[in-house]
């Protein structure tokens, strides 16, 4: 075993405010700060991953509603399809007591009129036929006015025809107007 030698004076001093001997650094601070990092680094990923598998639910359940409500969007523009289309509309109209109207007038920005405006009846609700106007100038309208029919006597009514609707005269062609006037 080897001894020190002895120091003394100014050495003996300068000695003294270092460590001698082999000296163990305390090892419970390091020991326990470890442990602290790893059990927070670990709560922490547990945190995490808990908020990551709510996250994944939530999605999932909104995905689900999203699908859902998608599905039920698709029927009720179904039903709206299936109630806008043109045999619908007339089924229903004629459930409601309408008839389909009569050759329209149409007026150009110059004055003329397309067409000759007639009224609707019943008899031209059973086969309808839309005809194209005709260009018919403004002193052709007034010249020769919509000719109005005769009054109809309750029993000379044709078939299918109430002596009320056939004793009501059909409307007179309203005279054209032009626009801006």
């Amino acid at each position: 075993m080897s001894r020190k030698p002895e120091l003394k004076g100014r050495a003996a001093r300068l000695a003294r405010l270092f460590p001698s001997g082999p000296r163990q650094a305390a090892r419970t601070p390091f020991v326990l700060l470890v442990v602290l990092l790893l059990g927070g680094g670990l709560i922490g990923l547990l945190v995490l991953n808990s908020a990551l598998s709510e996250g994944s639910f939530q999605m999932t359940d909104l995905q689900k509603d999203t699908k859902n409500l998608t599905d039920e969007e698709q029927a009720l523009q179904r039903d709206i399809d299936s109630y806008s289309a043109p045999d619908a509309l007339q089924r229903r109209a004629r459930e409601l007591g309408m008839i389909p109207g009569g050759d329209p007038a149409f007026l150009d920005p110059d004055g003329t009129v397309k067409g000759v405006p007639s009224a609707a009846s019943l008899r031209s609700s059973q086969g309808a036929v839309v005809r194209p106007p005709e260009a018919v100038t403004l002193s052709q309208t007034i010249a020769s006015p919509a000719p109005t029919p005769a009054p109809v006597s309750p029993s000379s009514a044709p078939a299918g025809v109430s002596p009320v609707q056939s004793a009501v005269p059909a409307p007179a062609a309203a005279a054209p107007t032009t626009p801006g006037r």
